[in-house]
């Protein structure tokens, strides 16, 4: 359904292979636990407790426009349709801080 490639916004990037539907489940994140010391661009921050995405998914940038968004259960899931060779965006936030 997705595939990683080289991204305008920031290195590498995960893109759609096909056409997303809203509200389609793009995947479930692997993650480890990690200890805040070892925090690093892949890591997760759920209920204060940080996670380390150890799959594709982790390459889903920034964008406070965000096409997809992660759940505090590790799902990806489309916010609205996703076309074929879209780019998946996230908010991480950044702009609240």
């Amino acid at each position: 359904m997705v595939k990683v490639k080289t991204s305008e916004i920031h290195g590498k990037g995960l893109f759609s292979a096909k056409k997303i539907r809203k509200n389609t489940v793009i995947g479930k994140c692997k993650v480890k636990k990690t200890k805040k010391s070892k925090s690093n661009m892949y890591t997760l921050w759920v209920k204060d407790k940080p996670y380390e995405v150890k799959c594709d998914l982790r390459y889903i940038n920034h964008s406070g426009d965000p096409n997809a968004v992660y759940y505090d259960d590790f799902t990806v899931v489309a916010l609205k349709d996703i076309e074929k060779g879209e780019e998946l965006l996230h908010d991480y936030g950044w702009d609240k801080c």
